[in-house]
């Protein structure tokens, strides 16, 4: 039998990066891309090497063509991970593994490196994977903590649970990380929103990589952990404009919600040294007349537009720009 597993891109709409810090966030799911995992029974564990895992090549120039285009991570590290966290939970549980072996693979869609969550999307799907081939359940809401330690714990890689919240919930999901509930519950409180009270959204990327998420966390982690009191106060000030816009959602306030998002931007870039290109992309945005936040770490923004003439105004200034445009498929 052959287990078909999937995981989509996401987009932070609000709040992030304060998940991290026990803030609140609301996040979407982008289908538009995805990651597949593909598992089936075989006599040795067998992980498949994709070409961004490959260690040859024909020459030092595709060598570096090879990290220009994909980078210097592949998927297989991710994998591994994974699959040691769900051991792990499964002995600290008491579910026992039989002895059955697997072989498998994994395609991605996601654009690398522009913080559409293309490593947690990953990590998601194999859990998905292994979750049906032993034919164990993990509580939803414990599955995205079991997905970030992969990450945090096994690799060293600074991140939030958003990611894998929205990644296991799918749609739109407001999130509420308070510090009590997190250290008490190891998750937060999760709600789903109804996708159809959202406005109309654009998302733009950059169509050369960006920069590897965690190394961007790091630097905010490192002052956050040493009491920076602006870090701190930022932060809480990211959490708030979620709550505010799940308020917003619900009551259909397109304006606000336009306003709290330009506003994350504006705060995130008082405690993050923003590439000079991700800059480019939201004054072009604004000056479009539209709303433009990071979905992620950089790379890629999300916004709101209100009407097919902007969308195709931010679609021709975002080529000028090297990015591509999209209309994210949430449900």
């Amino acid at each position: 039998m052959m287990i078909d597993a999937h995981a989509y891109a996401r987009a932070g709409l609000i709040g992030n990066p304060s998940d991290g810090y026990f803030g609140k966030t609301i996040s979407i799911t982008v289908r538009n891309f995805g990651a597949r995992v593909l598992l089936y029974e075989s006599p040795e564990l067998h992980i498949e090497p994709q070409l961004q895992d490959s260690s040859t090549y024909k020459s030092i120039l595709d060598l570096v063509e090879s990290v220009s285009l994909i980078g210097y991570y592949g998927g297989s590290r991710l994998i591994k991970a994974a699959i040691k966290k769900f051991w792990e939970y499964c002995s600290a549980n008491g579910h026992k593994i039989n002895d059955r072996n697997f072989t498998i693979r994994y395609r991605s869609s996601i654009p690398r490196q522009v913080g559409l969550a293309g490593s947690s999307a990953i990590i998601t799907a194999t859990l998905r994977a292994l979750m049906q081939f032993y034919r164990i359940d993990i509580p939803l809401e414990l599955q995205p903590t079991i997905a970030l330690s992969a990450e945090t714990d096994e690799l060293g890689i600074h991140a939030g649970l958003q990611d894998r919240v929205i990644q296991a919930y799918e749609g739109c999901v407001y999130m509420d990380f308070e510090r009590t509930t997190m250290e008490t519950l190891r998750h937060g409180r999760y709600e789903r929103l109804d996708p159809s009270l959202l406005p109309k959204l654009f998302i733009a990327y950059r169509t050369e990589l960006g920069k590897v998420s965690g190394k961007v966390h790091g630097d905010i982690r490192t002052r956050w952990e040493n009491g920076d009191s602006h870090v701190i106060h930022t932060l809480d000030q990211m959490a708030g404009l979620a709550e505010q816009g799940r308020t917003a959602i619900l009551n259909r306030d397109v304006d606000t919600l336009h306003r709290l998002m330009n506003r994350n931007f504006d705060l995130r870039s008082t405690i993050q040294a923003i590439d000079g290109n991700n800059r480019q992309m939201v004054a072009a945005a604004r000056a479009c007349g539209a709303s433009a936040k990071f979905c992620g770490s950089g790379g890629s923004i999300v916004g709101i537009y209100y009407s097919d003439e902007m969308l195709t105004r931010l679609i021709m200034e975002m080529k000028k720009l090297n990015a591509r445009v999209i209309k994210p498929y949430i449900v």
